[in-house]
């Protein structure tokens, strides 16, 4: 199965811990996008934005996006 993420230069990490990190950064990443439309409608807890954007911008110091 070829690999559909690209780790920073200098990220050391085997292609197994990366393959299921990479599904958490994409889990993530539809987090965002639903809390982006939960926050419009105010159903969600003004701190989970930046929850989510701060395991975001985790992601994006080990993966290219």
């Amino acid at each position: 199965m070829t690999a559909n993420w690209t780790l920073h230069e200098g990220v050391k990490m085997d292609d197994a811990t990366a393959s299921e990190v990479a599904k958490i950064a994409c889990a993530l990443k539809s987090l965002s996008a639903y809390t982006s439309l939960a926050m419009e409608s105010e159903d969600a807890p003004e701190d989970l934005q930046a929850i989510v954007d701060e395991g975001l911008e985790a992601m994006t110091r080990i993966f290219v996006w």
